[in-house]
């Protein structure tokens, strides 16, 4: 009797019909059905697309595109049923991941160093609340998009010089930019409102066929809907698919060459100059579109949030979740999201004053400490240490002993 085999597009055709008569069970609004059935149905049929034969070889694009949406649409599910303080810290581990993987793409791919990520970050969100302050009307996607373009801008005026500075010069570069942010926020108070900050409008809200999706008649975007989560991981998301194609492209295989070898690299035609130059404006726009979500997310911005300490702590979280690497990102994101929870837990076990002045340092001490054991014991971070676990894992094959072909890429 022959044996049927089933083909993964099959498999997922099958999953998405279970996944509809289960969102159908599980929930009692026929409009949050309809939502989590289409989560479902689109999750199953990217998990099918990923185990396709041979769609990573033949169509590199859409096996990334299948993998993005798997992990996007899996977390926009667990959204759902997730509490508030979870949602919150899940949007901020999106929102940071986005400007790690700009960093690790400016660092790892093009081998510029940076220490102003910060204050690319409050260029982005500080552009999201102004705009929003004058055109409050404005959609969600439109601003977004316009602090993305502000953060690329004061990216290029920084990258400029950066094409003939190189190791502690460059660092020492946007070090300065990094420590002047502040003051130059300061100096435009009626537009940024001084140390105190703006506050969003509550006129923000999310596209209302969008509210009209799930739980008919929501609140405009408040830190108590989900909607701030759903927002930051969907724009995150394709964040991350550009940048996945951007590693693997001409551009990030030309960076890379100019990293290792920069007489190679112009032997071969690439342009040094314009190359580093769009590192950094991609760096900056991604950094922006990361600050603007956070001012989202918070609904509010403060200069004091943008210092100097946190272009130092994005440095550190870059490089525990792995220099170079989208995981890393997404794992610096993580750690970074939770980061305030495990002081809390620490500071509560341990006794400690939480307005004293060890328990106010003790993140710096924690990053500080984390960022040493992992120089010493992984190098390349995290991401790294599975990188390093898929190269040692072999399968024994009617000859011997084979190694595993590698399924972790850089990108």
């Amino acid at each position: 009797m022959k044996s049927i085999r089933y083909s993964p597009l099959m498999i997922a055709a099958v999953a998405s019909v279970a996944g509809v008569v289960l969102s159908i069970v599980m929930t009692p609004r026929s409009n949050d059905a309809v939502a989590l059935s289409i989560l479902l149905v689109a999750g199953a049929l990217s998990a099918g697309l990923l185990f396709a034969p041979s769609l990573r070889v033949a169509h590199p694009v859409v096996a990334r595109a299948a993998k993005v949406l798997l992990v996007v649409v899996v977390t926009l599910f667990a959204t759902y049923f997730f509490p508030t303080t979870t949602n919150f810290n899940l949007a901020i581990a999106a929102a940071m991941s986005v400007t790690l993987v700009g960093l690790s793409f400016l660092t790892g791919a093009s081998g510029q160093i940076s220490l102003g990520n910060g204050a690319f970050m409050g260029v982005g969100a500080f552009t999201m609340a102004i705009w929003a302050n004058h055109h409050a009307t404005t959609p969600i996607v439109a601003a977004l998009l316009i602090a993305i373009a502000a953060g690329a801008l004061v990216g290029l005026l920084l990258g400029l010089p950066a094409t003939r500075l190189r190791g502690p010069y460059l660092a020492g570069m946007t070090l300065a930019f990094a420590v002047a942010f502040g003051a130059i926020l300061n100096s435009f108070n009626s537009w940024t409102g001084g140390s105190g900050g703006l506050q969003l409008p509550r006129a923000t809200n999310p596209p209302s066929w969008l509210v009209g999706l799930f739980h008919q008649g929501v609140a405009p975007l408040t830190t108590n809907t989900i909607w701030l989560t759903d927002i930051t991981v969907v724009a995150s998301g394709v964040a991350f698919f550009f940048m996945a194609n951007l590693f693997a492209s001409r551009t990030g295989r030309a960076m890379r060459l100019v990293r290792d070898n920069e007489v190679g690299a112009e032997l071969v035609g690439v342009n040094l100059a314009r190359t580093r130059v769009l590192a950094f404006v991609i760096s900056s726009s991604y950094a922006a579109l990361g600050g603007a979500l956070w001012t989202l997310i918070n609904n509010a911005v403060t200069p004091s949030t943008y210092s100097f300490a946190l272009s130092i702590v994005i440095l550190s979280v870059m490089v525990i979740g792995g220099i170079g690497t989208i995981p890393g990102a997404l794992i610096g994101g993580v750690i970074y999201a939770y980061s305030a929870d495990v002081i809390s837990w620490i500071t509560a076990q341990t006794g400690l004053n939480p307005q004293g002045n060890l328990a106010s340092q003790l993140d710096g001490i924690i990053f500080g400490g984390l960022l040493i054991v992992t120089m010493l014991f992984a190098p390349r971070g995290v991401a790294g240490l599975y990188r390093t676990f898929r190269r040692r894992q072999v399968i024994k094959g009617p000859d011997g002993v084979v190694p595993v072909e590698e399924t972790y890429a850089e990108a």
